[in-house]
C-alpha cells in the first residue's frame, strides 16, 4: 500500500473520530448553553494556519521551503500573502511576499484539529493548557506555536531554521464562553 493511501486512511480515521464526537456533544452543548434548538449550538467553521516570513522579501527561496512543510502538515496547497501597503520602517514595499497561509474546512479541518489535540499539543514543552486570553470576543481561538518541528509530518532534517506558526480556529459561537465550551468538549486542553 502506498504512503499516500495510508495517509488518506489515517486522515479519514481522525476526521471521523472528531466529527462523531461533535455530533455526540451537540445536544449537550444545547442544554448547557440554554439554546432553543441544536442547530444553534456552536460549531467549527474553519482553521487557518499562517506563517509570517519577513525574510521572504530578501530571499524568495524561503517561500518554497516553507510551502513544502505547510503542504505536508495541512494536506493542501498554501497561499502566499503579500504586503497591502508599504512600510518604510520595516523596509517592506506594497506587493512583496511576507507570509504564507492555508485555510482548512470540512474533513481536513477535523483531521487537523484531532491531530493538534492528540499528537501536537502533548509534545509542546512545559505546556500547561491554552490560556483564556487566546479567545477573541466572538469565541474564536488563536494559538501560536514556536516551532513547526512538533508536527509528525515535518522532517527535521529538511528544515533550515525553526519558524513559528499561528493557528486560528473559527467557530459560529457568539461569545467567548460558547467557543470555549465547544472546544473544551472537543478535547482541547485549557488552563484551569
Amino acid at each position: 500500500m502506498s504512503g499516500f493511501v495510508k495517509n488518506a486512511e489515517r486522515r479519514l480515521q481522525f476526521m471521523q473520530r472528531l466529527k462523531e464526537k461533535y455530533l455526540e456533544i451537540r445536544e449537550k452543548l444545547q442544554k448547557d448553553l440554554s439554546l432553543s434548538n441544536r442547530l444553534a449550538a456552536p460549531r467549527l467553521v474553519k482553521i487557518t494556519i499562517s506563517i509570517g516570513l519577513g525574510e521572504a522579501k530578501d530571499n524568495a527561496g524561503i517561500l518554497d521551503k516553507v510551502k513544502v512543510y505547510l503542504v505536508q502538515l495541512s494536506g493542501q496547497t498554501p497561499v502566499v500573502t503579500k504586503a497591502k501597503k508599504s512600510v518604510a520602517s520595516f523596509k517592506v514595499s506594497k506587493g512583496q511576499p511576507i507570509g504564507i497561509m492555508v485555510t482548512l474546512r470540512g474533513d481536513r479541518m477535523y483531521a487537523f484539529l484531532d491531530k493538534l489535540i492528540s499528537i501536537v499539543l502533548p509534545k509542546v514543552r512545559d505546556f500547561k493548557g491554552i490560556p483564556d486570553r487566546s479567545f477573541d470576543t466572538t469565541g474564536n481561538l488563536n494559538i501560536g506555536l514556536k516551532e513547526q518541528t512538533i508536527f509528525p509530518e515535518v522532517d527535521y532534517k529538511s528544515i533550515d531554521k525553526t519558524r513559528g506558526l499561528a493557528i486560528s480556529i473559527t467557530t459560529t459561537a457568539h461569545a467567548k464562553e460558547e467557543g470555549r465550551k465547544l472546544l473544551e468538549e472537543l478535547g482541547l486542553p485549557f488552563r484551569k
